[in-house]
């Protein structure tokens, strides 16, 4: 079931058991978005620029300046002036006076909207999809998922198994963006809870025995045709989410 997240601006105030979680719209007036580009940095909007669609390219703008601008506000710090590197694995994280900040954040996006998550000191992996029907989930399952997966998959009605696909694929990709590792990890080398009756969870990892007891994770359903998680390193967490307002 879909819940309404409530519309606030931040504040920059974030516990260190706190997640939050931040929801926007990507389409925006093209004035504003004019302004907007000004603050991303040369790099950005060079990659911006090699979309092919024009609709992407916005899209693209409009979530990395909604993301200096969140980012801003927790740093205290002029977005235009926010300096991004990647770790060996491309995971972007923000500098503060040349050194790594103690904030992570994640950033997804799809079909117009983006997902933002942002901690202090632990690791965060979010991921919002679009869910589409016509998909074949037993066929894609099978190229992706762990046997544990395919098979829970199976077992349930075929009316069942698209939104119990994507409650999967979004818990899995947020977890290897959690962790750094992208979809350079295998997805079949761990497993995830995602019935819809089931406590969302890391059943487990090839590479981590701990991982169960390290991870948390959520189900997210924040706009009706979506499904989203968040995976965060440590457990009695506080979760919060909001829809973003410019």
């Amino acid at each position: 079931m879909t819940t309404r997240w409530p519309t606030a601006l931040p504040t920059g105030l974030l516990a260190e058991t706190e997640v939050h979680l931040w929801l926007a719209c990507l389409d925006v007036a093209p004035e504003t978005l004019s302004q907007w580009e000004q603050i991303l940095s040369v790099a950005e909007r060079a990659r911006a620029s090699r979309f092919h669609f024009e609709k992407d390219r916005r899209h693209y703008l409009a979530a990395h300046a909604i993301l200096r601008f969140l980012l801003g506000t927790y740093l205290k710090m002029d977005p235009a002036q926010l300096q991004f590197a990647a770790d060996t694995l491309g995971k972007p994280h923000v500098l503060n006076d040349a050194k790594p900040s103690s904030l992570s954040f994640n950033l997804s996006d799809s079909a117009g909207l983006a997902l933002y998550g942002v901690t202090r000191g632990r690791r965060i992996g979010v991921d919002l999809e679009k869910v589409r029907p016509g998909l074949s989930p037993e066929a894609i399952a099978a190229s992706f998922f762990s046997r544990g997966e395919i098979r829970t998959l199976r077992s349930l009605p075929i009316e069942q198994q698209g939104e119990a696909f994507f409650n999967c694929w979004t818990c899995k990709e947020a977890f290897l963006k959690a962790r750094g590792s992208g979809l350079l990890a295998p997805l079949d080398q761990f497993e995830v809870a995602f019935l819809p009756g089931d406590s969302p969870a890391i059943l487990h990892a090839a590479d981590d025995p701990e991982a169960r007891e390290r991870w948390t994770v959520r189900r997210l359903a924040p706009a009706p045709g979506y499904a989203a998680a968040v995976v965060v390193e440590g457990r009695d967490l506080q979760f919060k989410h909001w829809q973003w307002q410019a």
